[in-house]
């Protein structure tokens, strides 16, 4: 008997617009023969799930729908979680999902919710070794001076959403004179806000992902764009060039590759993660760790899957049943 899955998407955040690309994405690599693939969106105007073209509501009481054609109550078996941004990557959906026992393929709540907030997972992983960038932290509450942080970091820095992603309300900011903008800027996407120091040199990402059999490490993918970074026009309208395998030593790969898998295994992490690094000289900088990364057709890890010789449908079949 075939089994249900739903492909959660949606989201409270602006980064729902990605999410439905990586739904679209995961849709497609999902293996159809074997299951029974149900669209679920999450927004804050209620859960919905699209049924052979049709709308239903979802009953968050055990996680199912009640199928008005077939008379059926159908119930979830599995959820593959891509929602970029709250509720499903800050660990809330996971916690909901562990309250009625419903595997998942993300990272757990508290790995989720450690991975979500930038700043006190890349402070969290300084302790392990891990070279990140100097960083302040800003909630609303807080009292900031222009002139103390451009003393303390510099320009240019980063200004970014701290429990959000980084496509939009990120700034680099090139002058005091812009800071403060950008703050608020930021601010309008999440409460608290992350500001970093700028770190020059050659971007790279590397996926992994883990079952209870084997350990998987992708070919690092090289992030070259003319933007001033890797933003929203970058990720998504093709202003970028992504080259996998990266153009960078066999010994810098090892090492970042070896620097992923420790990474997965401190944050506690589950199914594909992703994670983000700034080569400055010899040294690499992690930048953030997104446990729940884009799945379009063109996103970092369906390329990196193709370099290494694996076919996606099969990797996103492993990660299901390893839930099992």
């Amino acid at each position: 008997m075939k089994r249900n899955i739903a492909i959660v998407w949606g989201g409270y955040s602006s980064e729902a617009v990605i999410s439905a690309k990586s739904m679209a994405g995961i849709y497609s690599f999902l293996d159809k023969e074997r299951y029974n693939v149900y669209k679920v969106k999450i927004v804050k105007e209620g859960w919905t799930v699209d049924a052979d073209g049709q709308i239903y509501p979802v009953d968050k009481n055990d996680f199912s729908f009640m199928h008005p054609i077939l008379s059926v109550k159908v119930k979830f078996d599995f959820a593959y979680i891509t929602i970029h941004g709250t509720p499903g990557e800050d660990g809330r959906l996971q916690g909901f999902f562990d309250m009625i026992d419903i595997p998942y393929s993300t990272c757990g709540m508290m790995a989720s919710a450690l991975t979500m907030n930038k700043f006190i997972c890349n402070n969290f992983l300084k302790n392990f070794g891990v070279t990140v960038a100097d960083s302040l932290y800003l909630n609303k509450d807080t009292k900031y001076s222009t002139k103390e942080i451009a003393d303390r970091l510099g320009f240019p820095m980063f200004v970014k959403p701290n429990t959000g992603g980084s496509s939009f309300a990120t700034t680099k900011v090139k002058s005091i004179e812009q800071l403060e903008e950008a703050i608020e800027t930021s601010f309008k996407e999440t409460s608290d806000v992350i500001i970093e120091s700028y770190i020059g040199g050659t971007e790279v990402t590397c996926g992994s992902y883990k079952t209870k059999n084997k350990e998987v490490v992708f070919p690092l993918t090289e992030v070259v764009t003319s933007n001033d970074f890797f933003d929203y026009k970058a990720k998504y309208e093709g202003e970028v060039e992504e080259i996998t395998p990266a153009r960078i030593s066999e010994e810098m790969t090892q090492r970042i590759q070896s620097l992923t898998s420790k990474i997965y295994d401190l944050v506690g992490a589950k199914g594909i993660i992703r994670a983000d690094f700034i080569i400055k000289g010899k040294t690499p900088y992690l930048l953030e760790v997104n446990t729940t990364p884009g799945m379009t057709q063109t996103s970092f890890v369906p390329q990196q899957v193709a370099a290494a010789g694996l076919n996606i449908t099969e990797v996103l079949t492993e990660i299901i049943e390893n839930e099992f």
